[in-house]
């Protein structure tokens, strides 16, 4: 019987716990946006914008469809297009990339740094010389808040000024998060997030949504996130989409807000836990001095000798899930290998795509089932 119990499956991530937790709340948000009808554009949409800009510090935010549409629509916004470049980090979601690609632009990727899986600054300015060499215009660079962590903002914004660059912030796993006092959201031209269900604030569907102090830009992006529109919705004035957030969304989202600071507390304490009890076994994340994460994910990195996909099978048989984010960086993937890479190469981005590998993560991992995942990693590294 123990033996049985030992072996049931836990989530890799616990939407249903949350969806538990908030009960009601959720079920009577829904059910106000199906009596008042107004699916897009109901005033949900309007106080979830108002809370986001304020919960980060942001003077305005932008709803829209998805983190990667967040991305895209502030490319397009700023006429990003064929001979532009955009520099962005390998070791990230395909997403950072195929923005840059869907304008026309080339996306040049950079490598990261071994400790926090984050842009690294002097990558980046190489980037930049290979852009140029390749007879491209620079205009944006794109840090990745990777995992919940944010990058380091200071040595971005203060090459995307010596370059003449603006900064988007790919926020995506990281909204919540913190550095050096500021929440995420204020750094840079804009910043963008995702609220894909996995993600520390997701909704029930797709969703997302760019933070920005840019009163012109953000009229700009009210304009791409419906078809160009201008005065007159029938005269478009730019090229546009379809990446309006729905209201329903939006009602989901203003109750899983409200228990968000929460979660980010519970998060770190599970956080916490993994790297006390695991620190001597394998390579643990760290936090820089000075910053905060939401642990969107928690990434371990194994040592020489343990293979990878044994490390997963022996958790796996034991009802403990895995993930492994990312088999293979950008410039490694098909549709990618095109784009150019920094001078000297990426080899960081490299050799993690082949040891990284992550564990359960989410604010509702109680303290017993965490030690059974602490039991079972410890287990197989030593086996």
């Amino acid at each position: 019987m123990n033996q049985h119990l030992r072996h049931q499956p836990i989530p890799f991530i616990d939407t249903a716990a949350q969806r538990q937790r908030l009960g009601k709340s959720l079920d009577d948000a829904v059910a106000r946006v199906l009596a008042h009808c107004q699916f897009l554009g109901g005033p949900e949409i309007t106080q979830l914008e108002a809370q986001l800009a304020a919960f980060c510090g942001a003077k305005y935010a932008v709803s829209c469809s998805s983190g990667t549409d967040a991305l895209l629509m502030v490319l397009m916004a700023q006429g990003i297009g064929p001979g532009d470049a955009v520099l962005c980090p390998s070791f990230t979601f395909c997403a950072t990339g195929e923005a840059v690609a869907l304008t026309g632009a080339t996306p040049v990727f950079v490598d990261v740094l071994e400790e926090t899986f984050n842009i690294d600054p002097a990558s980046l300015q190489r980037g930049i010389a290979t852009a140029r060499r390749l007879g491209l215009k620079p205009k944006a660079v794109i840090p990745v808040d990777l995992f919940g962590q944010s990058a380091d903002h200071d040595a971005v914004a203060a090459i995307a000024e010596a370059e003449g660059l603006f900064v988007l912030d790919d926020a995506a796993q990281g909204f919540g998060a913190s550095y050096k006092g500021r929440r995420i959201g204020t750094f840079g031209l804009a910043t963008a997030t995702s609220f894909y269900p996995a993600k520390p604030l997701g909704c029930f569907g797709d969703g997302g949504a760019i933070l920005t102090d840019d009163a012109g830009l953000l009229e700009r992006l009210r304009s791409v996130r419906a078809h160009g529109g201008g005065s007159d919705k029938y005269d478009n004035v730019r090229l546009g989409l379809t990446a309006r957030l729905d209201t329903i969304q939006a009602a989901v989202l203003i109750e899983k807000l409200k228990i968000f600071e929460d979660e980010i507390a519970a998060r770190n304490v599970v956080a916490e836990r993994y790297t006390q009890a695991l620190a001597d076994v394998v390579e643990v994340p760290r936090l820089v001095e000075g910053c905060t994460s939401v642990w969107a994910q928690y990434t371990i990195r194994l040592p020489q000798g343990i293979g990878r996909d044994d490390f997963a099978a022996a958790l796996k048989a034991q009802g403990i899930p895995t993930a492994i984010y990312y088999p293979k960086s950008m410039h490694q993937q098909t549709a990618y290998r095109v784009f150019p890479v920094a001078d000297g190469g990426l080899p960081v981005s490299e050799r993690l795509s082949s040891n990284v590998i992550s564990l359960p993560m989410h604010a509702y991992l109680d303290e017993a089932t965490q030690a059974r995942i602490i039991e079972a990693v410890r287990g197989a590294v030593a086996a």
